[in-house]
């Protein structure tokens, strides 16, 4: 079996984020590190974040950080990554791609203890950059230019220290003397050394000063003092003419200001009134904002809560540390203040946010100082404070984010053409039940309802200079209604056009003038109000047109056509006529080139099941240049013209093209490319869009043409980043539309659908997926959807989340648990709930809280033998769990409800105590399987309790997955993999025949076939197990079971080990794993979701020719392309396990955003065009979604 490995929405997460002048010197930007994937930010003028360009790196992202030479407009990124190399990278405007400008070897590849990457600190000015390991080895690189004002690096200078642990590294301002990087290291040889234990516990951390000597190009400690042991990050002081110098260090409770030669100057963090007294703060992302006259930086604690930090500072140092309460947002993961008066929150889970600076935090709030720093015999005097609402700042805009994604279920509730994604996603208050949906999203800006059904609408502007257009035109079976837009929009009369007919096209004509095509002729209304009118001989009608604004093509019934051109004066000219053979079904005229007064290409369809192309050229004027036979007659025809790229915008490079589009009458999206010379057609490909013939229709997209296509549903193909993109829009069905701008909306489009007249935009282009959020209340964990009985309505899913956090004793508090994260508790305290939820309505319609410290960590369906009760639910719980400091809980718990009114509400049945947590429910032949710690057990209803039947306690740590299949049972260990079990009812045993040699630490598990498991462990990889066909064979056909029952056991475990057939290291924790399609009619693949929140799919091969295609076109691309950070990608790709059978489809669909040359070198080694090969990513990506 080989596997095509795809991503379809990138990861959301951030774990890094930095902000600089990386386009050039005056725009502010951010760049964001997405686990494997960096990603380029920034905020337009209206405060919308856009990203201009992303890119997987192949590798893991571990720390990011910026610098710029002294004199310099841009800044530079510096990447820490796992492949053992410092990789600096420049943003090129014109390519819009990250060049690579040094990479510089160090280490071995792969997150290790003593590889630096871990950790990045930069010199202020520039000249040298510090990259560290989480022990013993730090690395400086000294940074200068060359006479052509290149950057250059020099080799490494070593600041090695052996037995210490880093925690946080940062550069010293001192301004042009010899730079100076600080440390905070913890020496643990002693501890090492002594068995007792007590050096353990007397190590102290120590704050270090290394410099670096430009002149002896040498690195040497230059000081070293004591901090506090909960010392866990630095924050550079601004120095040299702008402040202090030296370092803030942020510990537990504490921020203290040290400098070498300065005495400490220390100030408490204030803490929440409702803190626990044995809860600590601590300061997990900071950022500094620097003027010419000041500076303060702003810290957030793990509680979200923002502070600001200032320095009174004279000649004899800094006097005073103010720490200032400023505003709680959720906890980041790293923070930017950007110069244009906009934080930057990359949050630690859940979505993103912009925020704009309303205040600095002047005004008086909750302070304290180091000057009223009070001592006590218990230790500092604590400052309490109250949260309260955003007062400083204010969110202007929000990146969505799935980080986490904690399970996932595809199934088509809504009964859509395509399934739905229901996600669970978020942690603690800010969880989400997101319904995901293939295809872009939509903004609707206005709905009217009109006097009938219309046929057709469209816009014209009244000159072609004009930005904004001039009037929406509707037509009726029997009329026309011209809508003129200004502030509002409403009916004209007295705009020349005939209103007592329907219309067939209305468009600007020459340069000035309209023109509306009736079925009796063409109306032409000049600028200064006069009308020529057109009529067509004798009875015959006008049945379709094609035009351009210079050039007209209209058909009359019988099939005649007739071409005019503009002339000079803007009049009309009737060029010449050609009869075909039978009646046209569409026509459309390429447009027009620049430079050049009249298109040459005219395409008609025919409902003889082809599409000729005609010249309009004077010389050859309506002669055929090439015919093309479809399928079934075009409905519909479209020119889209591509201008040439070279680099550019989307970041790719292409020649000039001309496509013909046509929609033909069985559904199907016809794409081939018409010679611009010669007008033959080439490289066609056709793509199934729904169950009516799709319409097209030309619209504009970030200033580009694009085209709308409406069959059942709405589908947009336009250029981004170099491919072709065809997306559906999750909207309703339409019937017409037209590209729409007004000064309201600057891109929209037009369009009708039944009686009503819509306007919307398009949003966010690129991505592949919408989403609808519905929050919850605790970190969800599971869930299950079933259907309601009897119903047959398949309506409602139930989600069963926990929380561990105190309860909410004061429910009338103002302010929202979503930015202020819940009142902090002991460890063994939860709170948890089981919800049923219908996505329909978005309503919960039982919530059940769950009493007493009880948590829920499985749930399942069962059918029992009896039919008593019929689906009832099994809901896992254990009370009072705690991890640490050792793992203990009071009990377990396995709840048994009944469904009510159609499955809306619960009601509890019984609840059986349990020795351990139940991990894993399971229905098994009209019992319940439950794993209970090392055992596996069957059960079934009783009238007070749940009712032993059978178990087997062989399995080796904790069972936490259960999924089977007739009479098999599939066991997942936390720890050991894959066990294969069987149920034999005549001895009522559990026999377990075959298990896995890997030791595997198991985070999801889904049953693929009989004989078949995928599964992912927790560092990233995705693996499919399966039982060799002989032994399954045999297994089956052994009618006494003796076989299994006294068979020896190899490897201490079962008899029978399964194969290893399929793995891969996807780089992100994989938390859910279903096989589904998302196309209809399309195959099924594996559809996974991570931690980060991206969301891929392994799509299986179906032909031998494929797997060789794609294989080589891999191995070209790992040659020629390799990844930006350095990272070999098949290292990368196994980075725990070799990997089998899968193919990188991320990697081979880098192939677009190659040079022209590269690309055709990469072809002519496959014996392919460069077009062929984007044909065929493009086909393997249509039959995933």
């Amino acid at each position: 079996m080989y596997l095509y490995n795809l991503t379809l929405q990138q990861a959301t997460g951030i774990v890094s984020a930095i902000n600089g002048n990386f386009s050039s010197g005056k725009v502010q930007e951010i760049v964001v590190a997405r686990g494997k994937i960096l990603s380029l930010l920034r905020p337009d003028d209206l405060g919308k974040l856009q990203t201009l360009h992303s890119v997987e790196i192949f590798g893991c992202i571990r720390s990011l950080a910026q610098f710029r030479l002294t004199g310099a407009q841009k800044d530079y990124i510096v990447v820490g990554s796992d492949s053992g190399r410092i990789v600096i990278l420049e943003y090129n405007k014109e390519k819009n791609v990250f060049d690579k400008v040094h990479q510089e070897t160090f280490g071995k590849s792969g997150c290790r203890r003593i590889v630096p990457g871990q950790y990045l600190a930069i010199d202020p000015k520039g000249r040298a950059v510090m990259i560290g390991a989480c022990e013993k080895q730090k690395l400086v690189y000294v940074l200068n230019r060359d006479t052509a004002a290149r950057l250059t690096i020099s080799s490494p200078l070593e600041a090695h220290k052996s037995h210490t642990i880093v925690y946080s590294i940062c550069g010293v301002d001192c301004g042009f003397d010899n730079p100076i990087f600080a440390s905070i290291e913890l020496d643990y040889s002693e501890a090492d050394q002594d068995s007792t234990g007590q050096a353990a516990n007397e190590a102290q951390k120590h704050l270090t000063f290394y410099e670096l000597d430009l002149g002896l190009n040498h690195v040497s400690r230059k000081w070293s003092e004591q901090v506090d042991n909960g010392a866990n990050m630095l924050v550079t002081v601004p120095g040299g003419g702008d402040g202090p110098s030296g370092v803030l260090v942020c510990a537990e409770n504490f921020v203290i200001y040290k400098n070498q030669g300065h005495p400490d100057v220390r100030a408490v963090i204030p803490r929440r009134a409702d803190l626990p007294a044995e809860r600590g703060v601590l300061i997990v992302s900071a950022a500094t904002h620097k003027q010419k006259s000041m500076f303060f930086f702003l810290l957030q604690t793990e509680y979200g809560d923002i502070f600001k930090v200032t320095l009174e500072h004279g000649n004899e140092g800094v006097t005073e540390l103010k720490i200032k309460y400023f505003d709680t947002i959720p906890v980041t993961a790293s923070m930017c203040v950007l110069k244009t008066g906009f934080l930057f929150a990359a949050s630690e889970f859940g979505n993103h946010a912009l925020y704009q600076f309303q205040a600095i935090g002047d005004d008086p709030d909750v302070e304290s100082s180091s000057s009223t720093l009070m001592e006590t015999e218990e230790g500092f005097q604590p400052v309490f404070f109250q949260p309260r609402g955003l007062k400083n700042l204010v969110r202007i805009d929000q990146a969505e984010s799935l980080m986490p994604i904690m399970d996932m279920k595809i199934s088509n509730l809504f009964e859509e053409e395509t399934p739905q994604i229901f996600s669970l996603c978020g942690r603690g208050p800010r969880s989400s039940l997101r319904i995901l949906r293939p295809g872009l999203a939509i903004s609707e800006m206005a709905v009217s309802q009109l006097p009938g059904v219309p046929s057709a609408v469209w816009t014209v502007k009244k000159n072609v200079s004009d930005a904004f257009d001039a009037y929406i035109v509707v037509s009726f079976a029997n009329a026309t209604l011209v809508l003129s837009i200004g502030e509002t929009v409403e009916e004209v009369s007295d705009s020349g056009f005939l209103d007592t007919t329907p219309s067939l096209a209305v468009s600007l004509i020459g340069d000035d003038s309209l023109m509306q095509v009736h079925p009796n002729g063409i109306r032409h209304i000049r600028e200064d109000g006069r009308i020529n009118e057109w009529r067509t001989p004798g009875k015959r009608t006008i049945v379709k047109v094609g035009s351009n604004g210079l050039q007209v093509v209209i058909a009359l019934s019988g099939g005649e056509l007739i071409y005019f051109e503009v002339d000079m004066t803007g009049q009309l000219m009737e060029v010449e006529k050609h009869e075909m053979s039978g009646d046209v079904a569409c026509l459309d005229i390429a447009p027009v080139p620049e430079g050049r007064q009249r298109s040459r290409f005219l395409a008609v369809g025919s409902y003889d099941n082809t599409i000729r192309i005609l010249s309009l050229d004077p010389d050859d004027c309506m002669q055929i240049l090439s015919v093309q036979s479809v399928s079934s007659p075009p409905e519909s025809l479209l020119f889209l013209e591509v201008k040439a790229s070279v680099g550019g915008e989307d970041g790719a490079d292409h020649p000039a093209n001309l496509f013909l589009n046509a929609g033909l009458q069985n559904g199907v999206l016809f794409r081939t490319v018409v010679d611009m010379v010669t007008g033959q057609l080439s490289d066609s490909r056709s793509r199934f869009l729904g169950l009516r013939a799709p319409k097209l229709f030309s619209v504009k997209v970030r200033g580009r043409p694009a085209m709308l296509c409406l069959s059942s549903r709405p589908w947009l193909g336009y250029i981004h980043q170099g491919h072709f993109l065809l997306t559906p829009l999750s909207y309703e069905t339409l019937e017409f539309a037209a590209s729409f701008s007004s000064d309201q909306c600057a891109e929209g489009v037009v369009a009708v659908a039944g009686d009503a007249l819509r306007v919307f935009t398009i949003e966010r282009l690129g991505e592949t997926f919408n989403e609808t959020a519905i929050p919850l209340r605790y970190t969800p964990r599971r869930k299950e959807c079933f259907e309601a009985a009897g119903m047959g309505e398949n309506g409602n899913g139930n989600v069963n989340e926990m929380g561990n956090g105190g309860d909410d004793e004061d429910k009338e508090d103002p302010l929202s648990d979503e930015q202020y994260g819940y009142p902090k508790a002991e460890s063994n305290k939860w709170v948890s709930c089981i919800r049923i939820l219908d996505p329909r309505t978005a309503t919960t319609t039982c919530l059940l809280e769950l009493q007493d410290s009880e948590a829920a960590f499985s749930v399942c369906t069962v059918n029992f033998h009896d039919k008593e009760y019929g689906a009832l639910l099994a809901v896992g719980t254990a009370k009072g769990l705690q991890f640490w400091p050792k793992k203990s809980l009071v009990a377990g718990f396995i709840h048994i409800y009944r469904f009510l009114e159609d499955g809306r509400s619960l009601e509890l049945l019984h609840k059986t105590q349990v020795e351990g947590v139940p991990l894993a429910l399971c229905q098994f032949q009209g019992r319940l399987l439950a794993g209970i710690g090392s055992v596996l057990r069957l059960y079934d209803l009783g009238k007070k309790r749940l009712l032993r039947k059978c178990e087997n306690k062989l399995f080796p740590n904790t069972i936490v997955s259960i999924h089977t299949y007739r009479d098999r049972i599939y066991v997942g260990d936390i720890q050991e993999s894959f066990h294969f079990c069987k149920y034999r009812r005549d001895e009522n045993q559990l026999y377990i025949f075959a298990d896995d040699v890997v030791p595997r630490w198991l985070t999801v598990s889904y049953h693929i076939d009989f004989d078949t498991m995928a599964g992912a462990d927790k560092f990233g990889n995705v693996y499919f197990v399966r039982l060799p066909q002989d032994v399954s064979d045999e297994i089956e056909e052994d009618p006494t079971g003796g076989k299994i029952k006294w068979e020896q056991g190899r490897l201490n475990g079962a008899p029978n080990k399964v194969e290893e057939i399929v793995q891969f290291h996807i780089g992100d924790v994989v938390t859910c794993l279903q096989k589904a399609s998302l196309i209809p009619g399309g195959g099924e693949c594996v559809l996974y979701g991570t931690v980060m929140g991206s969301l891929g799919a392994l799509l299986p091969f179906t032909s031998r020719d494929d797997v060789d295609f794609f294989s080589h076109l891999e191995m070209h691309m790992r040659q020629e392309h390799p990844p930006l950070c350095g990272r070999d990608h098949m290292g990368y790709r196994s980075a725990y396990f070799p990997v089998k059978d899968v193919i990188d489809g991320d990697l081979c669909e880098q192939f677009p955003t190659l040079p022209l040359d590269l690309q055709r070198k990469i072809a002519d080694e496959l014996d392919r065009t460069p077009g062929e090969i984007l044909k065929k990513l493009e086909e393997i990506r249509n039959k995933i979604i």
